[in-house]
């Protein structure tokens, strides 16, 4: 397998981990803390990008320019954006489909509209996360 399909396999095995630590925070400050999705989203995608930086940096993008204040301001700016963008969806889709409604009940879980309309905010951000950080991450070098 070649190194570029290992780091984009690495991407995505990490996208769910912090897809599972934002979702995990986003379904904690709705139901339990009883923010609006609105409010909850950009908290609970900060919560996921510190965990994505260190995992990207470390791992999905090995000897990529951690050190590098360019690569670090570049990630900020691509995170940035991102959150904008995955609120953007969030509030449309809020606004579009609802918050609070009940789709289905699971094993006593209660899914409600704001976790699928996550799940697509989170797919449409992953496709802009994976090129924008792999490019300021790897700005300058040949692979």
């Amino acid at each position: 397998m070649n190194s570029k399909m290992k780091e984009m396999i690495k991407f995505v095995l990490t996208g769910g981990v912090c897809f599972l630590i934002e979702y995990a925070a986003l379904v904690i400050l709705k139901e339990w803390l009883h923010l609006p999705v609105v409010a909850a989203t950009p908290i609970a995608f900060l919560i996921s990008v510190v965990f994505n930086y260190l995992l990207c940096v470390k791992w999905v993008f090995e000897g990529a320019k951690e050190g590098s204040r360019a690569a670090q301001l570049g990630f900020v700016i691509t995170s940035v954006m991102g959150l904008f963008l995955n609120w953007l969806i969030m509030w449309a889709l809020t606004a579009l489909l609802g918050e609070d409604t009940l789709l289905f009940t699971l094993l006593g879980i209660e899914v409600k509209v704001y976790m699928l309309n996550k799940v697509i905010a989170t797919a449409l951000v992953m496709v802009w996360n994976y090129f924008t950080k792999r490019y300021v991450l790897r700005r300058g070098e040949s692979k």
